[in-house]
């Protein structure tokens, strides 16, 4: 919603200013169309170029995220943090049950009482796959660590790659702007014989290229690029959060200490109180199940 404020303000105070200042908006609106048409394109086919089906796919999918903010929000995070209390808690009372949860996540009753966390696949996996690797003797604290920091970075790399794309279209609109203006320019100066009231508004459809341009590159797509990369920063806390409890349990620490240490390094905006969660952890069935 805080996207489409945005976008409403940008064009507001542009186009708002620019009548107020005595500006006519016949000659953009005449010439809109044809600009946009070069300089959209242009840029839509680059972007194409530069990009593979699956990257294309990637961002037009994360261009949502401009609108809808984070996929995560408070209680998930609450629930990931009541659901690896379980599974550390198990494996320290029955490994040999727990195994059964990791090896089958999706049919996994354990798992299932959280669907929302269930179902994001990144998420089932870090935590089986660590988990797992533990149960193997797996579990020098420093090694696993190492071997989830190059994970999460990976993952937060191919994760950026829809903001990496929208600024590179950003980058090269205004540039894109500059060839519809002098495309229009060369049109002017095939007309250079006629009354100046003509070549003005031909000057003008050119400047307007320039400006469609520059205005889609900082006040459009730029915006976007910034804001698809920062959900997508704030998500990769998800992950995080998942990593650093189960290092600390490697670390032979007490479950709840874990937990905690999950709870602290939750975003400030997400992060339950401690009271809050310890009030969720209570009503957790007691025991190995």
């Amino acid at each position: 919603m805080i996207g489409a404020v945005g976008i409403l303000v940008v064009f507001v105070m542009i186009f708002g200013g620019y009548l107020a200042a005595g500006g006519k908006m016949g000659i953009i609106l005449k010439s809109l169309p044809f600009e946009f048409a070069m300089i959209g394109g242009a840029a839509t086919g680059a972007f194409i170029i530069s990009n593979d089906l699956s990257g294309i796919k990637h961002t037009l999918k994360d261009v949502g995220k401009v609108f809808k903010g984070p996929r995560w929000k408070p209680e998930d995070y609450r629930d990931l943090l009541c659901l690896l209390f379980e599974l550390l808690r198990l494996k320290k009372q029955n490994p040999v049950a727990l195994e059964e949860h990791i090896e089958s996540p999706a049919t996994s009753e354990l798992f299932k009482k959280y669907p929302r966390v269930a179902a994001d696949r990144e998420a089932m996996d870090l935590i089986a796959d660590t988990l797992r690797n533990a149960s193997l003797n797996y579990d020098d604290p420093h090694q696993v660590e190492e071997v989830l920091d190059k994970r999460m970075e990976a993952r937060l790399e191919h994760a950026l790659h829809s903001s990496h794309a929208l600024q590179t279209m950003a980058d090269g609109l205004p540039a894109l702007g500059i060839v519809a203006a002098v495309l229009g320019v060369i049109k002017t100066m095939a007309s250079i014989d006629q009354p100046p009231e003509i070549l003005g508004k031909l000057i003008g459809g050119a400047l307007v290229g320039t400006f469609l341009g520059v205005f889609l590159a900082y006040g459009m797509v730029g915006p976007f690029a910034a804001r698809v990369r920062s959900v997508t920063e704030e998500e990769a806390h998800f992950y995080f959060m998942i990593r650093e409890v189960l290092v600390a349990s490697l670390h032979k620490h007490p479950v709840n200490l874990c937990i905690e240490v999950g709870r602290q390094n939750t975003p400030d905006q997400f992060r339950p109180t401690f009271l809050e969660l310890e009030d969720a952890l209570k009503e957790l069935p007691k025991g190995a199940s």
